[in-house]
């Protein structure tokens, strides 16, 4: 069995390339990086190890990628730079200019890991990993608005088609601003077998039609949960189907995956997740899922 491969987003997690925080965050300035107020470094050094060890507890291999000093605070959000395949990894292109230089990182950690790569999105093509959804092996769902472009979203369809994948793209909202991320995965996660978490109200309708036309269950977070984490109650993590981890302090929407039969792990995020507009899915690139 190859060590790579994934075209699904809730089956067990069994790799994953991750970026431990260091010098980088600790240097980072807030308003560069659009962090918000509660953000802490040091606080969300250790609560990046509190997350780790949840994932590690779930089995999955770590591929580790160091915080050298290189100052790309952002970089321990390793979903973005890069999207996985059954076939290899494909690098992409951050639309986030203080971004843009994290898929050479990746390219480096596959090529360490032994990974191939399938391709890779080129000017003037952007598309960031957090608006890839995978509806299933064949479908990619693709969030068209700040941070993806046609252009990317054309060349990764170009990458996909031999694979027998098809990309469809949906707009999204401007929400709160070009400075902001409103990524795909901010209104939707998948967390077993045509079930999903979602935020129905900034969601493409196309996107909930279909998905409710392909028999997904679609289980609506509260609007006021959603709007006191500026969304990351939203951003949950399967390491299996139904088995997730969510950001601590938002009971209602952990209340309503576990009446849908989840079973859900949490960690204090405030000064990593909530601060820095990210969560335990954004903290992992998965490079194997089965």
């Amino acid at each position: 069995m190859n060590a790579y491969g994934s075209q699904a987003m809730s089956t067990p997690l069994l790799r994953v390339l991750m970026r431990r925080p260091g010098d980088s965050l600790r240097r980072a300035e807030a308003q560069e990086w659009h962090y918000g107020p509660t953000f802490d470094a040091e606080k969300a050094i250790l609560q990046h190890a509190e997350f780790t060890g949840l994932v590690e507890k779930s089995g999955a291999e770590i591929i580790w990628m160091e915080d050298d000093g290189d100052g790309l605070a952002d970089s321990m959000f390793t979903h973005d730079p890069s999207l996985m395949t059954d076939h290899g990894a494909i690098l992409l292109r951050m639309g986030k200019p203080l971004r843009s230089v994290e898929p050479d990182l990746h390219e480096k950690a596959y090529a360490a890991a032994g990974v191939p790569v399938l391709g890779r999105i080129v000017a003037p093509g952007t598309v960031e990993g957090g608006d890839c959804v995978w509806v299933d092996q064949h479908t990619l769902a693709v969030g068209r608005g700040v941070r993806t472009n046609q252009s990317g979203i054309d060349q990764l369809q170009d990458i996909l088609k031999p694979l027998g994948v098809t990309v469809l793209g949906f707009d999204l909202p401007l929400w709160q601003g070009v400075e902001a991320c409103l990524h795909l995965m901010s209104v939707i996660s998948p967390l077993a077998e045509r079930l999903a978490l979602v935020h129905a109200p900034l969601m493409p309708a196309a996107l909930y039609l279909m998905l409710q036309d392909r028999g997904y269950t679609l289980i609506h977070a509260p609007e006021s949960e959603f709007h006191d984490s500026n969304g990351l109650n939203l951003n949950v993590l399967p390491t299996s189907p139904g088995h997730v981890i969510m950001v601590d302090g938002f009971s209602i929407t952990r209340e309503v995956m576990e009446a849908h039969g989840c079973v859900v792990e949490t960690f204090e995020a405030d000064a990593l997740c909530i601060a820095c507009e990210g969560g335990p899915t954004c903290l992992t690139r998965p490079v194997l899922r089965r």
